[in-house]
């Protein structure tokens, strides 16, 4: 196949892709805010502005975990009209095999895939804690009750005694806390101490509390506006335990993997993360073969429902299947390469096996 015909299947994927993700975004922000301002519009200093820059701070992360969805819907899209105009029926019967012109589709959704985790998923991690940050101090002072349903906790030991670290919000990655309760913890296991903090920092050596208050264990109260508690904790184990994977951009997670582990920490979430987006350009990959399996009909053959309908089912499935076996790599079942990769190359076999056996024989 020669470099302008091509050049003109690529740039029809790239087309179609950039309008299911300028659709898809479009979509997700709406929806997004409409659900914002439903639970915060009543909660003090809230402003539609403040809303719309949380929900368009948070696009980028959604629009992320829907990119291998824009795969396979791209492809689908792109196969069908090139039929439907006849486009594919001449360059058979030029000679082009369907391993030809799917190559552009692949290549354009291997560098899909690339920009995706290599530019989207900084700006997203960057762009959602961004909007923790902002949504926490919308609520701040809403509610400083912790309950164990709802709240992340962490128990810390020092040669002072035990600390256990609870919050209503993680920011920071991990490394600072909104609305932080400290139950400080004798040797004999009673709690002597209880600090409630509207803002907690990690330092290096002790949590810094800021707006603190103090509940003594004879039931007196007083208020502070800063305070101390030691800690042994580095933050590469407060970010492993308390962090959400989500929120590390790619390129900053194969360090905080390695210091983890170095402080016997298992790490599994960040390594199932970084596994996850270093295999997600051929998951896009895979999402394509099969979106070919069920979109290169003739269009004189019709364009069988049931099988496009097949195809959307059978991306779903390759998609639940990853989370699925992603979980089972963050819980340690199975190592995290292994839980990244199996669905990617068990669907890439699908997909070139049916491909060989319908146009090859």
């Amino acid at each position: 196949m020669g470099w302008t015909l091509g050049r003109y299947f690529f740039f029809r994927y790239a087309t179609i892709t950039l309008w299911f993700l300028l659709g898809i975004g479009a979509l997700i922000f709406l929806i997004d805010f409409t659900e914002l301002t439903g639970r915060t519009a009543r909660l003090p200093g809230f402003t539609y502005q403040m809303a719309l820059a949380i929900s368009a701070l948070r696009v980028p992360m959604l629009v992320l975990q829907m990119v291998p969805f824009v795969g396979l819907f791209s492809a689908m899209a792109m196969l069908v009209s090139l039929n439907r105009k006849y486009e594919l029926v001449i360059a058979r019967s030029a000679g082009i095999s369907a391993w030809q012109f799917l190559l552009p589709a692949c290549v354009g959704a291997l560098l899909f895939g690339m920009l995706a985790v290599g530019v989207m998923n900084p700006l997203a991690a960057h762009g959602l804690s961004r909007s923790e940050a902002i949504e926490s101090d919308l609520r701040a002072g809403d509610s400083n009750e912790v309950t164990a349903a709802t709240t992340p906790w962490l128990r810390q030991k020092t040669s002072e005694g035990d600390t256990i670290i609870g919050a209503r919000a993680i920011l920071a990655q991990g490394l600072e806390m909104a609305d932080a309760s400290f139950f400080q913890i004798d040797a004999d296991g009673n709690i002597f101490a209880r600090k409630d903090a509207r803002r907690a920092y990690l330092r290096d050596g002790y949590w810094e509390l800021q707006d603190v208050t103090v509940l003594k264990e004879d039931g007196s109260r007083s208020k502070e506006e800063t305070d101390r508690i030691p800690t042994d904790l580095k933050p590469e184990f407060v970010q492993e335990r308390l962090a959400e994977p989500e929120t590390i951009p790619f390129y900053e997670l194969p360090g905080k993997i390695e210091v983890a582990r170095s402080f016997g920490a298992k790490a599994n979430a960040f390594a199932m993360q970084f596994d996850s987006l270093l295999a997600l350009p051929f998951l896009l990959v895979a999402m394509t073969l099969i979106a070919a399996t069920v979109s290169m009909r003739f269009a004189r053959m019709g364009q069988s429902g049931t099988m496009i309908l097949g195809g959307v089912v059978a991306g779903f499935l390759l998609y639940v299947v990853s989370v699925l076996v992603k979980a089972f790599g963050v819980a340690g079942f199975v190592p995290p390469s292994v839980a990244a990769w199996f669905p990617v190359v068990v669907a890439m076999f699908f997909g070139v096996t049916f491909l060989l056996y319908k146009e090859d024989g």
